[in-house]
């Protein structure tokens, strides 16, 4: 886990997310308005990366707590009459694709950041990051047996991602442009943003969203993220921690206090 490069990185692991229809229309269709990036950007993040830090470093106790909090959220993100596509927030094959987008962000994160992991360490992080999925639907044995039936899973999904216009502006301009934010964050974040986003999607999502990039980019982005890990490396580890243990300690104080997780 490494908390800068989710901050980085995470508008682009949403990107893929909601490339696949059902994912993207259940949010851009959601009637929780309490957890929407476009109304509440930061609450948003904030939940997200919640999320991971319980999903990763937390108990089989906070997870059921977190679960239980996400699902009064999910129960309410079900297609309407109207929604061009059919889709429910409990399906597993949705939050399949979710977890699996998860998945390969930390590995592709780690990588620009670390170097790649030696096949000991990929194989343990892949077990463990079944519970991305695991923490809310996803039954054990859906998650591929291992990294291989993983790419063939991976491979098999892209041609059944699609961006509807509606989608792709709501990508473009919330996620990439930071729409969300006000006109000084903008100024000062948005190209920065553009660049890392557009630095962690893979070619095929870069493409779906007419993003540019350029193999300069490319290299000052993976030198860029080099220095990054280099300071987390050398630093100590609350750093690279950052802010995932911070928001795994607040979500246990609000479980203890009774108050919303989400």
């Amino acid at each position: 886990m490494a908390g800068p490069a989710a901050f980085l990185g995470g508008p682009a692991n949403v990107i893929m997310q909601l490339s696949f229809a059902p994912v993207g229309r259940g949010v851009l269709e959601s009637t929780v308005t309490s957890g929407r990036f476009d109304l509440r950007p930061r609450k948003r993040g904030r939940t997200t990366l919640t999320y991971l830090a319980v999903a990763m470093l937390g108990t089989d106790e906070d997870r059921a707590a977190f679960r239980a909090a996400v699902n009064t959220a999910h129960r309410q993100v079900r297609s309407g009459p109207d929604s061009p596509v059919r889709y429910n927030a409990f399906d597993p094959r949705l939050q399949l694709w979710v977890a699996a987008c998860l998945y390969r962000g930390t590995v592709d994160s780690l990588a620009y950041l670390f170097g790649a992991l030696d096949e000991e360490s990929a194989d343990e992080l892949y077990a463990e990051s079944a519970r991305f999925g695991t923490t809310l639907q996803v039954p054990p044995d859906l998650w591929p047996a291992d990294r291989g039936a993983f790419a063939e899973y991976w491979e098999s999904m892209l041609p059944e991602l699609s961006l509807d216009p509606q989608i792709r502006e709501y990508l473009l301009t919330q996620l990439v442009d930071m729409a969300p934010y006000g006109v000084w964050e903008r100024r000062l974040f948005r190209r920065v943003n553009r660049f890392f986003t557009t630095g962690f999607l893979p070619q095929h999502f870069r493409d779906e969203l007419g993003l540019a990039w350029s193999v300069r980019r490319q290299r000052a982005f993976e030198v860029t993220m080099r220095i990054i890990g280099r300071v987390l490396t050398v630093g100590p580890e609350a750093w690279r921690l950052y802010p995932f243990e911070e928001y795994l300690a607040d979500m246990r104080r609000r479980r203890e206090r009774g108050l919303p997780l989400i």
